[in-house]
């Protein structure tokens, strides 16, 4: 079955810093904690990021503020935030803020780039509309075995990007794909995102994300994830939801 066709979508950088500064501002740079965000249910603080003349806002979710799970080994929901930045980032499509792994003012966690939504988007008609950002997002979220795509999750921009946060489970061996973003089930993937999983295929079986995962994941994880990208060109098709597990994550938004 062919692939379909669609437009590109330009990625403006988020904060107004391009990938390298944000990353190693985030990296580097000094950690403070101006609150929490109440509504998260692991520790999620937003804090600010200062190196030299630069500073900006961030989210810190220290590894000590994770709360266990049944399906997820303990202390490991942060490594996999910072997993699903790396994915992204090789796909080139930017849907994951920059993130990375790094101590702070309560211990190893993760550290991300702040983003500032536009306060007019519709978040309920963004779900249900076919923004082809959200439709990269669902192609994403099948590499990564996102189990947890609620709403709340998007983050619609101004000049009309979208970003995706929230990662912490993801790249379960097991089949846990639950989202609100069912639109394209079944249908012929783009072109665009053919060529983007030939490369995710090669760049995680001999390349640098391979190399990148390993430090973060387990190799059990990393050999699924490859299997989910192989899966994914060998149908040409957007996954259905499975039989076996909750479609659509609890709540939704």
């Amino acid at each position: 079955m062919s692939a379909e066709s669609e437009p590109t979508l330009s990625a403006a950088p988020a904060a107004g810093l391009d990938d390298v500064t944000a990353l190693r501002l985030l990296r580097d740079g000094r950690i403070e904690v101006a609150g929490r965000l109440v509504e998260a249910t692991n520790m999620t603080l937003y804090c600010s990021v200062s190196l030299g003349s630069l500073s900006t806002a961030c989210v810190y979710k220290p590894v000590r503020g994770e709360r266990p799970l049944w399906d997820f080994p303990d202390g490991t929901l942060a490594a996999r935030e910072v997993a699903a930045y790396e994915v992204s980032a090789a796909t080139g499509w930017r849907i994951v803020p920059p993130t990375v792994y790094r101590d702070g003012p309560f211990g190893p966690g993760m550290c991300q780039l702040w983003v500032d939504t536009d306060p007019e988007a519709d978040l309920m008609a963004l779900i249900r509309s076919r923004h082809p950002a959200l439709r990269r997002m669902t192609i994403f979220d099948a590499v990564v075995n996102n189990a947890d795509r609620k709403g709340g999750h998007l983050l619609p921009l101004a000049d009309g990007h979208v970003h995706g946060v929230d990662h912490g489970v993801s790249f379960s061996v097991d089949d846990k794909l639950r989202t609100v973003l069912w639109q394209w089930r079944g249908k012929p993937l783009p072109r665009e995102a053919m060529n983007v999983l030939a490369r995710l295929e090669r760049d995680l079986d001999r390349g640098t994300l391979g190399r990148r995962l390993r430090e973060l994941l387990t190799l059990p994880e990393v050999e699924a994830t490859w299997a989910r990208v192989r899966r994914l060109l060998d149908t040409g098709l957007h996954p259905l939801p499975s039989k076996e597990w909750p479609a659509i994550p609890w709540p939704p938004i």
